[in-house]
């Protein structure tokens, strides 16, 4: 399992558009991604509504949590896609 933490810079936060598009790039990947708020339970990365439901803000901190598969590489991918992205 690992693991990281990230400060959305996105002005909109996690919603429409880059839930989307982060929901499309973990469906890519071999391992289970789970995302957290503080105050919220952990939901399943790949699921859009799941994700906009976290509420998550420009400056909101999240954790990924990923398992299974090629996680050290799955890792930089998603370490990438948020700043590119988020």
């Amino acid at each position: 399992m690992r693991q990281f933490n990230y400060t959305i810079k996105e002005p909109i936060g996690i919603h429409a558009r880059p839930a989307g598009l982060l929901s499309k790039a973990v469906k890519a990947l071999d391992s289970t991604v789970t995302i957290e708020k503080a105050g919220f339970e952990p939901v399943l990365a790949n699921r859009l509504m799941a994700l906009m439901g976290l509420g998550v803000k420009c400056g909101d901190t999240v954790t990924l949590t990923l398992s299974g598969g090629d996680e050290e590489g799955n890792l930089r991918t998603l370490e990438r896609f948020f700043e590119e992205h988020l």
